[in-house]
């Protein structure tokens, strides 16, 4: 009985085995089915095209990036500097080379709607921000509704609009030149020559206060700047050799402040580095610098060291100039004799920048409030370019020719003429500019990077003028 009654509990226990068998080989089957269907759903938007998206100074194209969830982004720079793009508290492209692309994971992202922005500084501050949106019922083909559809995004530009917008803009900024003798009027002026004045122990007393202001960019575009004295780029500062030099510094931003001599020799405590050679200069509190200014020429500048790549580039920078620049008076350059003595009429700084929010300018204004600039005839413009942005710009002025005198503080045993001289961040190049019978005119002045110096709109950005008015006739007045 013992032995029948194991045998049959054994046919029993194979006869549940075999069901097991069975079940657990239909629950693989179904279960391998169920995972090859969900595999197929959830690789169809991963396996599908990338989402193009363009980036250029300062655009993301398209600014509104639709994209289907488990999808990706082909990002490509199309721009003359390196840019990202960055999903705001998520996965980012690395910095992305000139001409080239690269592919944003968004597959750790659910649906949902999120800020893009370029993270190099300043570059959303200029204009590099947009939205994207992943959708479960976003088109894994790449088209973004409501997106860009213009010349930045990689549509087929209009021409005729381009063209229109170009001669609309050229000829409002020379009426307005021919009725003010400016750009485009706008509220503010930069570079204004502030001269110490000497107190009763001989020390010349230079005042600067460090602020944020409302600054009117390019006609209707006020930003917020930060600003020495109320006007970016703050004053010029012109002393002699062997002054004695006091600058009282009060802080009136939210952030704590110091000025750095940039190309200006002076002893170490008076460099202007905190916490280094001095203390933060905390908002409401004032500081003293005193030095004495070299016994040689020198052509620097004066900004803060401290969260320079917040102050700085939205504005806080002044030329810092002690004695004159030496001149290559009656040398033959290139073939070309130079004068005995040159009659300098104008020396002006001439700031570049390219980023924060003051993005593309020339001494704070942005075309068409840029400043057209006369040099007649026989006279010499002596013009310090600074460069206060992020990265090079090749300055190029159309026919008539610049001398190249200086680099940073030193004049140069060899100079040399330039149609276009590139000037990378940090750089000071002085150079003259003397205008011949032949060159009357008005003549463009640019940055030959040209997405810094046109739009699909027309002329922008980095853009002025010189002109060279015409001799008057002998017995003639001009007009």
């Amino acid at each position: 009985m013992a032995s029948e009654r194991t045998a049959t509990e054994d046919r029993t226990l194979l006869n549940v085995f075999g069901t097991l068998v069975a079940v657990t080989a239909f629950l693989l089957a179904a279960i391998g089915v169920v995972v090859f269907v969900n595999k197929d759903a959830t690789t169809s938007s991963a396996t599908a095209a990338p989402v193009a998206v363009t980036l250029s100074e300062y655009k993301i194209g398209p600014s509104a990036i639709t994209a289907p969830v488990g999808g990706k982004l082909e990002v490509t720079n199309n721009g003359t500097m390196p840019h990202n793009l960055a999903v705001t508290n998520g996965p980012k492209t690395p910095d992305i080379a000139p001409g080239k692309s690269a592919v944003l994971d968004l597959s750790s992202l659910p649906a949902g709607t999120y800020e893009v922005t370029c993270t190099i500084p300043g570059h959303a501050a200029a204009g590099m921000k947009g939205t994207l949106t992943i959708s479960n019922s976003a088109s894994a083909s790449g088209s973004a509704a409501g997106g860009d559809t213009g010349h930045a995004a990689g549509g087929t530009p209009d021409y005729k609009a381009m063209d229109a917008a170009m001669v609309a803009g050229a000829d409002a900024y020379l009426a307005a030149f021919k009725e003010f003798g400016t750009g485009i009027p706008t509220k503010g002026r930069g570079n204004q020559l502030l001269e110490p004045v000497a107190g009763p122990d001989g020390v010349k007393q230079i005042d600067l206060t460090a602020s944020i202001i409302d600054w009117e960019v390019e006609p209707g575009k006020v930003v917020k700047a930060w600003a020495y004295n109320g006007q970016v780029p703050g004053p010029s500062i012109k002393v002699q050799p062997n002054d004695r030099i006091r600058v009282t510094l009060k802080n009136d931003t939210p952030m704590g402040q110091d000025i750095h001599w940039h190309g200006i020799s002076t002893p170490f405590g008076q460099d202007g580095v905190a916490p280094i050679s001095q203390p933060l200069v905390q908002p409401g509190e004032t500081y003293t610098y005193e030095f004495t200014a070299p016994s040689r020429p020198e052509m620097g500048m004066y900004h803060p060291h401290n969260g320079g790549e917040i102050s700085v580039v939205n504005g806080m920078y002044g030329q810092f100039q002690v004695g004159e620049v030496p001149l290559p008076t009656g040398r033959t350059i290139s073939g070309i004799r130079q004068p005995d003595n040159y009659n300098v009429t104008q020396q002006m700084p001439m700031v570049l920048n390219d980023a924060g929010n003051l993005g593309l300018t020339l001494n704070g204004k942005s075309f068409p409030a840029t400043d057209p600039i006369v040099a007649k005839v026989g006279e010499t413009l002596q013009v310090t370019y600074h460069n206060e942005g992020l990265q090079c710009h090749p300055m190029h002025l159309h026919r008539v020719k610049q001398l190249v005198v200086q680099k940073d503080d030193w004049a140069l045993d060899s100079p040399y003429y330039v149609d276009t001289l590139t000037i990378c961040p940090g750089e000071r190049y002085v150079v003259l500019i003397s205008p011949a019978a032949d060159e009357v005119g008005i003549w463009a002045w640019h940055c030959h990077i040209l997405t810094h110096a046109e739009t699909d709109k027309g002329l922008a950005y980095m853009v002025t003028a010189m002109v060279v008015p015409p001799v008057p006739e002998r017995g003639r007045s001009a007009t």
